[in-house]
């Protein structure tokens, strides 16, 4: 879930600082996850309300550590709402931003040629850092980027996962070779970008998952969302939908509105 670094430097432009991974209290609360799942499927019938879409196709990558299993119940979600879904299918997500490019750029090259379409990018948490990384270099095949609990912003030390991310991935957290990739994915994306994001993380700072908004980008807070529950959380996923329906080429920003919309908190600027 994690790469290089950048620090985190407030409005009046003193010196940067740094951001703390979250307490162990909110890392030992993502067992909740478990409840946000169970709450999705016994509200299955009120997501299948949710806005449908044109057939284009979507890849779902999956978080640090995870497969395509645990972004199962969002892919048969999102195709039941009109998609054309594909798993990335490289097994367990070890890490590597920078050394997964190739597959991940060919994978994507296959599926938009093979759809003839461009391809919506959804990724749970080092998915979603993999998806902004698709579109910066390949922005001619990507549609959209969606991310979910993506630490990609200001100092991105600030994880739970720091240390076995480096120890799996080869890739060193802080290190200055990708310096100016990461500063990169922190910026504006070539195409529409919406990223998801919850205050209870107990994996990352909620901090490094905020975009800079413009007219093509935005930031969803889900209250009271997990890190491990946000790829099958009920708001979560009703969000996605609502933003994998905009008409290519368009952005409007989420309208907190529908069963959901007490679920959604005030918009991160």
């Amino acid at each position: 879930m994690v790469m290089a670094s950048a620090h985190t430097s407030n409005s009046m432009g003193e010196a940067p600082t740094r951001l703390r991974p979250p307490s162990l209290g909110l890392l030992l609360a993502e067992v909740r996850g478990v409840l946000e799942f169970n709450a999705s499927a016994m509200l299955a019938p009120v997501l299948m309300q949710a806005p449908k879409g044109d057939g284009h196709p979507v890849l779902v990558m999956p978080g640090f550590l995870a497969s395509d299993i645990s972004t199962a119940p969002m892919r048969r979600f999102i195709r039941h709402v009109g998609y054309e879904t594909h798993a990335w299918k490289l097994g367990r997500n070890l890490g590597g931003v920078f050394s997964m490019r190739p597959k991940l750029r060919q994978l994507l090259t296959d599926i938009h040629q093979a759809s003839g379409r461009k391809v919506s990018l959804v990724g749970w948490s080092l998915g979603g850092i993999y998806a902004r990384d698709l579109a910066l270099h390949a922005p001619e095949m990507v549609r959209s980027v969606i991310t979910l609990g993506s630490p990609f912003a200001g100092d991105i030390t600030a994880t739970n996962a720091r240390r076995l991310y480096e120890q799996l991935s080869g890739e060193t957290v802080g290190a200055g070779e990708y310096a100016d990739d990461v500063k990169a994915l922190a910026g504006d994306l070539p195409v529409p970008a919406t990223s998801i994001y919850t205050r209870g993380d107990g994996v990352v700072n909620w901090r490094t998952c905020l975009l800079q908004p413009n007219e093509r980008a935005e930031n969803i807070e889900v209250l009271l969302a997990s890190h491990l529950g946000l790829g099958v959380n009920a708001a979560a996923m009703w969000a996605i939908a609502d933003r994998l329906a905009q008409p290519e080429g368009e952005f409007v920003p989420f309208a907190k509105s529908g069963p959901f919309a007490m679920a959604y908190g005030r918009t991160e600027r």
